[in-house]
């Protein structure tokens, strides 16, 4: 029979190895750290003939030529279980019914996933249907059709390029003559934030630009069909850094516009209003100076290898006080989904990506509530994403609204007194529901 010393060896031998065998047995089970994984694509939507071009709830103006082509920009991404789709696209506004479409399109990716925004140019076809005050309305539904398609398009292919990918995110002021608010020259929020998707090996895959500003360098009034100054912004980062750039507007409202004044012709100089300078090369000028912001930006911001990738929803309901926006409720040909009471439904989103904060908005927002509701994100970098999921006008809050003559057609194309409350209060929500990042 063995002696105690060496059965005592024995059990040691023994022991060890079925702790070994459990370590690798716990270690197979685990699931590992998945990487985050981006892609992204681009498809044209530019009307072939042209068609009339939308500023608001005018009516629309003849586009006689076209400057640069409106896109439908798309970027994913996806870790683990867990996808996020983004799509940018060269219009005026475009409304979750039109969205909804796009989001069955793409059934890779959970509908309530999909942000869906657009750039705010004045010189696009009006996607909203609005009604002309004659039984009719002003916009082509062949053409609606078409960009649902083409944004699904660019969603499905953005998923299909879904590569492994490093995060850079960065938050900066955007120096230059670039914004200004029309009512309150100086009122405006100068922060530029920046996303960059890179290869392990430094490759761009994209490149996201968030910044609050009107793209009416051209407006709808001058025969021109274009993406603004959001094409040159475009052109100029795929340029310099290679991949995918898009756009996501911000805080916007009223009236955060591009800085296209001629400073040494004033119009009305005691009321600080300047005459424009409504060119495409103003265009250019602006888009190719926001392009160089934006890489400034997010040049020396680190990379996050393992960023963290959520998405929350919040279906929220805003009364509908104003009888010109209830008229394109209920008389536009896209049938607004709405209630008896006078009350329609959207839907806010929470991305958490690696260190920063995303979160929509459903119209133009004035800069007051954008600042307010960045304060509270708690993320390093916090974006908002205007005009996205839908565009249902201007948001003010209730001290603003109808508070004085500089703001009367703001209040008067807004929901009501109490959408920027509702907003207020329904975002906080969700960002106290998410925690600290």
């Amino acid at each position: 029979m063995p002696g105690p010393l060496r059965l005592a060896a024995q059990f040691r031998r023994g022991l060890a190895l079925a702790v070994g065998v459990s370590i690798l047995l716990v270690a197979a089970s685990a699931p590992a750290s998945a990487e985050i994984l981006a892609g992204a694509a681009v498809r044209v939507i530019t009307p072939n003939p042209l068609l009339p071009v939308s500023g608001g709830m005018g009516p629309t103006k003849p586009a006689l030529e076209k400057r640069g082509d409106l896109t439908a920009r798309a970027l994913v991404f996806r870790k683990g279980d867990v996808s996020v789709g983004v799509v940018g696209l060269d219009l005026l506004g475009f409304p979750a019914a039109l969205g909804d479409r796009v989001r069955a399109k793409v059934p890779r990716i959970s509908a309530v996933n999909i942000l869906i925004g657009s750039t705010h140019t004045h010189s696009a076809p009006d996607c909203y249907a609005l009604p002309d005050g004659k039984g009719g309305h002003s916009g082509d539904l062949a053409y609606m059709d078409l960009v649902c398609d083409r944004a699904a398009e660019a969603l499905n292919e953005a998923i299909d390029r879904l590569e492994p990918a490093r995060l850079k995110v960065a938050t900066g002021e955007a120096k230059g003559k670039i914004a200004y608010n029309y009512y309150a020259p100086d009122l405006y929020d100068r922060r530029m934030s920046v996303i960059q998707a890179v290869t392990p090996g430094g490759k761009t895959i994209a490149t996201l630009v968030n910044y609050a500003i009107h793209p009416e360098v051209l407006g709808n009034s001058v025969g021109i069909l274009s993406p603004d100054l959001i094409g040159p912004l475009c052109e100029a980062v795929e340029a310099k850094a290679g991949g995918v750039a898009l756009f996501m507007n911000g805080a916007q409202g009223g009236m955060v516009t591009a800085d296209n004044r001629l400073l040494e012709q004033p119009d009305d100089p005691v009321r600080g209003r300047w005459n424009d300078a409504r060119s495409w090369d103003e265009c250019l000028r602006i888009g190719r100076l926001m392009a160089g912001e934006a890489l400034r930006i997010v040049a020396d911001a680190p990379v996050q290898d393992d960023p963290k990738l959520k998405c929350t929803a919040r279906t929220v309901r805003f009364s509908v006080e104003s009888d010109l926006m209830w008229a394109v409720v209920v008389a536009s040909p896209l049938k607004y989904p709405h209630g008896d009471d006078r009350t329609i439904s959207t839907r806010l989103n929470l991305v958490e990506l690696g260190d920063a904060r995303i979160l929509t908005i459903p119209g133009e927002a004035l800069p007051n509530i954008g600042f307010y509701l960045k304060r509270k994100m708690k993320g390093k970098d916090n974006l908002l994403f205007g005009l996205t999921n839908d565009a249902f006008g201007y948001i003010l809050t209730r001290v603003d609204f109808h508070s004085f003559p500089r703001y009367e057609y703001v209040s008067r194309t807004s929901l009501g007194e109490e959408t920027g409350e509702i907003l207020i209060q329904n975002a906080l929500k969700m960002v106290e529901e998410a925690g600290q990042p």
